[in-house]
């Protein structure tokens, strides 16, 4: 896994043979030359500093996870079950009790495990994802989101509850250090390219904060505007901005992380939810939660491209992108079901019944040389 200059071959070769949902769009991180500054240290070196996803090329798996069973997992949070879907049948194969209120299914950082997280069931629960098996359960408190830090030292407990970040020792699951936020709603994150800060949105605070990842400090917090009801957040492919779903403002916000401040919105449909980028960096994939659509954002222009709605409606929520950047799988929250759309041109390759409550479902294993946690951020 840490053999990079191996790795950094294979991001060259997968460089010259990417899968294109934008035909004739330039990718962002073309625009123009960057470079990476003062990476945190023990961070994996970036291999293309313009763009930061250039290791999740289609199927270019790290070595860690070749043979890994391909699944699709659903935390149903009403049911307290797990669903598991095998891709290629998009039939349910295993279901299995965890927690209550699974939220998320969370890659580690060395992929080698996948973890629910039981948000009032105060748990983790270890899935081996060689086999797709339930493991052992062990006690955390208030686990809603994970993610882990870029030098593969700490998980990071999203906290949501008790408005707190909470910094685990990622191999024994020790907790090390608790950061108070003073963030209401404290939910979704992604970092900086070189890994020095990570951006979180405040859902039930109408802001947004940054942290010092090294040493896991609050740097600052501001509002957005209009709306406010921060979700997901990613980070652009050469690192410029940061985008922000937000459920009342029905769209997504642009922040310069540098600078700290709000920079521009893009309106997407109602109930803008989950944000995924393309493996060719050239997308930006929006599920409009409550109006049953995804919105794809050209990430060259920063504008909305087009718009799929899905055929009678839906509730397209958290979800992840196919290994070979062909599906596109959401989770339908309030409908009890999983969605796969077809990302060449939209449409609805199958509507799966699942659990009550399905929330943030993993697509497994993905493109990448490790993990940032929540439900498959790739770097």
């Amino acid at each position: 896994m840490r053999n990079f200059a191996l790795l950094l071959f294979f991001d060259l070769l997968a460089g010259c043979s990417s899968v294109s949902q934008e035909p004739g769009a330039k990718a962002e991180a073309a625009s123009a030359p960057r470079t990476v500054q003062n990476p945190l240290p023990g961070m994996p070196p970036v291999t293309d500093p313009n763009d930061i996803y250039a290791a999740d090329r289609p199927n270019q798996l790290s070595p860690a996870v070749k043979g890994f069973v391909s699944r699709i997992y659903v935390p149903n949070n009403i049911s307290n079950t797990v669903d598991v879907i095998d891709p290629a049948t998009y039939k349910i194969v295993d279901h299995f009790k965890v927690g209550r209120q699974p939220q998320h299914v969370i890659p580690s950082w060395d992929l080698k495990t996948l973890w629910v997280l039981n948000d009032l069931g105060n748990s983790l629960t270890r899935v081996d994802p060689q086999t797709g098996e339930k493991r052992e359960t062990i006690p955390v408190p208030d686990p809603y989101n994970m993610y882990y830090t870029p030098d593969g030292k700490y998980a990071i407990v999203v906290a949501e509850q008790r408005e707190r970040l909470e910094f685990y020792d990622a191999q024994t699951m020790q907790m090390k250090n608790q950061l108070w936020v003073d963030c209401k709603g404290v939910d979704h994150m992604d970092f900086s390219a070189n890994g020095r800060y990570l951006i979180a949105s405040c859902e039930f605070g109408k802001a947004v904060i940054k942290v010092d990842v090294a040493q896991q400090k609050l740097l600052g917090r501001i509002p957005v505007s209009p709306g406010g009801m921060p979700q997901d957040v990613k980070t652009s492919p050469d690192g410029s901005v940061f985008y922000v779903a937000d459920m009342d403002a029905n769209g997504v916000h642009l922040i310069d992380g540098e600078a700290f401040q709000e920079i521009g919105f893009i309106p997407t449909g109602k109930g803008a939810h989950g944000l995924y980028v393309s493996r060719d960096s050239r997308v930006l994939y929006v599920s409009n939660r409550g109006e049953g659509s995804v919105s794809l954002i050209d990430l060259a222009t920063r504008k909305a491209a087009k718009k799929w709605q899905i055929p009678g409606g839906g509730s397209p929520d958290m979800g992840g992108v196919s290994a070979d950047g062909k599906v596109l799988w959401l989770s339908g929250r309030y409908n009890a079901e999983v969605y796969a759309l077809d990302t060449g041109d939209g449409h609805l390759l199958a509507r799966i019944p699942v659990g009550k409550g399905p929330h943030g479902l993993c697509v497994y294993p993905q493109p990448g040389r490790y993990s940032l946690g929540h439900t498959g951020v790739f770097r």
